[in-house]
């Protein structure tokens, strides 16, 4: 049976991370300042949710800084233990991160738009500790760099799964509606789901548990 992680993002108080662990999530993300998409909040504001969350749950701080002077500073002052950066950085910025912060995981988020993406991955998997294939255009006047509710081609997100050493995580539109099929398609090491678990901005308990229900039944349908 695959056992697949669960990442719960766009988590914006103490009530929605308790939620979101009560029902079985294996990491929560905190989006700080980002272009557009949805579920920013205040750094004061992870800092203080990441402080009530109990091991072993893994606290991702979502950052579009790319500079390493930014990003470092940034981490220590939300104190998560985990860093996902949405846009490309200089593989100085991931350098920089393991000799100064060594206790930090490192996800890089691969906007999947085509083929080069593949590329793309498998350049950047050796300097992170995970990928995450998301539905951003780092090409629009204003950069989208998640929350965009879309779902990419799972293909080419299939194909880098199968290729890449490292964990990677499947993020870009996922409901409890789809997250069986995508499951079954992309075999990812985790999924990572924000808007398809809310209404009017907020974390929906139905919704949530669904989505769960929903990726227990892929593992149990997926033999590893």
């Amino acid at each position: 049976m695959l056992f697949i992680r669960i990442k719960i993002c766009c988590i914006s108080s103490i009530e929605e991370a308790k939620l979101a662990i009560k029902y079985g999530a294996d990491a929560l993300g905190f989006v700080s300042a980002m272009p557009s998409g949805a579920g920013i909040i205040d750094e004061k504001l992870i800092q203080q949710i990441v402080s009530t969350v109990p091991p072993p749950i893994s606290t991702f701080l979502l950052t579009s800084s790319i500079k390493t002077n930014d990003i470092i500073p940034q981490i220590l002052r939300c104190n998560t233990n985990t860093v996902q950066l949405v846009d490309r950085v200089g593989y100085e910025v991931y350098r920089a991160i393991r000799e100064k912060l060594p206790w930090i995981k490192i996800v890089q988020v691969i906007h999947i738009n085509d083929k080069d993406s593949i590329k793309e991955a498998e350049v950047i998997s050796p300097f992170v500790d995970a990928l995450l294939l998301d539905s951003g255009n780092q090409s629009l006047p204003i950069k989208e760099l998640g929350g965009t509710g879309r779902v990419h081609d799972w293909s080419i997100s299939k194909t880098i799964c199968e290729i890449i050493n490292k964990p990677v995580i499947l993020a870009g539109g996922l409901s409890q509606n789809n997250v069986e099929e995508a499951i079954k398609t992309v075999q990812p090491f985790g999924v990572d789901v924000c808007s398809g678990l809310r209404t009017n901005g907020c974390l929906d308990e139905e919704k949530l548990k669904q989505f769960i229900i929903s990726v227990k039944n892929a593992e149990l349908e997926n033999p590893s």
